[in-house]
């Protein structure tokens, strides 16, 4: 048992105990904490992006071709393989970023019909500038966790992600 005082994953946990104690109830402890932490993670990265006229789709969309470091950028159809959402939706996403002047639409220079989406300057700049304050961010949404715990923390979901098929 932990050391902890109580959350109100406890309280929830107490009352099934008294009304069902014929149940195993260790599976929705972590369940439930996970879940409620990932509101809150949710609700502060919407804070942070609201702050800069930013939705989660479109943070995404930058940070993706910020990290591949690739300079001609990369296929709607790239996009839609690393991140599982419908064409439609990278296609809006594409044109609100065009349209604050974050990323440009190019075509291939070998393949004409195949149009790459690249980063401007001034959407290098803002991702180059917003990560770092995002990082802190959730640094602090982890400041209950030592490093090693939140190593462990991070190896243990890992983990739990590769059963349902959340491999590279």
């Amino acid at each position: 048992m932990s050391q902890e005082p109580p959350d109100s994953v406890d309280v929830v946990l107490s009352s099934w105990a008294r009304e069902r104690p014929d149940l195993e109830l260790w599976p929705l402890s972590v369940v439930a904490r996970i879940m409620r932490f990932s509101r809150h993670l949710e609700r502060e990265l919407k804070e942070f992006l609201d702050r800069h006229n930013l939705e989660p789709g479109e943070f995404d969309l930058l940070t993706t071709l910020r990290r591949t470091g690739q300079e001609e950028g990369l296929t709607a159809g790239a996009f839609r393989r690393s991140t599982l959402v419908t064409a439609g939706a990278i296609t809006n996403r594409i044109d609100k970023l065009t349209e604050k002047g974050l990323v440009t639409r190019t075509h291939d220079t070998v393949d004409r019909r195949v149009v790459r989406i690249t980063l401007t300057d001034r959407g290098r700049t803002l991702i180059d500038t917003l990560l770092p304050e995002h990082l802190a961010n959730y640094a602090k949404l982890l400041r209950p966790l030592h490093r090693e715990e939140a190593e462990v923390l991070a190896d243990t979901l890992r983990s739990i992600l590769r059963q349902y098929g959340d491999t590279p």
